[in-house]
């Protein structure tokens, strides 16, 4: 086993930083392990349940599928950094996943978030189909998608100025 590390300088969440890393270590890992961001779940660690989702220079990405490496330079949002005041994109959708009941163990809910935030981001009247379609590939246990669904529509028309049913 190598003990070969290698500087990885990133801007996460508005913060720089510089982390020495094994080249094998994914993004994931050093969210989680040295930079304490736990909003970064990780479940499948094959990219498959999206639970892992982050931002990565403005576009969503399976943490666990990205090594620490290839993030150099890069800038990253978890979870946790989504909270610019100036979009209140994730703001709406808090306020509508704990309205609708959309989350009830929470493990899914920050990949959630993520697809949901960058889904408005792109399409800010989606329909209920092309929202099933963006988080089919984030896996949720508890709902059974009908609550996420009806909490990602309930933001994206209080984010138009209508008052959802």
């Amino acid at each position: 086993m190598s003990s070969e590390t290698v500087a990885v300088t990133l801007r996460v969440n508005g913060e720089t930083t510089t982390q020495m890393v094994a080249p094998r270590t994914h993004l994931a890992d050093l969210l989680r392990g040295r930079l304490g961001l736990t909003g970064t779940h990780l479940g499948c660690e094959h990219g498959v349940c999206g639970a892992c989702t982050v931002f990565i220079d403005g576009a969503t990405a399976r943490a666990c599928l990205v090594l620490a490496v290839q993030s150099d330079g890069a800038v990253v949002e978890t979870v946790e950094g989504l909270t610019d005041a100036a979009d209140p994109t994730l703001r709406a959708l808090q306020e509508a996943f704990v309205a609708r009941n959309a989350l009830q163990c929470g493990f899914c809910t920050p990949g959630m978030l993520a697809t949901a935030v960058e889904l408005l981001r792109e399409t800010p009247a989606p329909s209920r189909a092309a929202i099933r379609e963006r988080i089919s590939g984030n896996y949720c246990r508890c709902t059974g998608y009908h609550a996420i669904v009806d909490a990602i529509e309930t933001a994206a028309l209080r984010l138009a100025g209508h008052e959802p049913r």
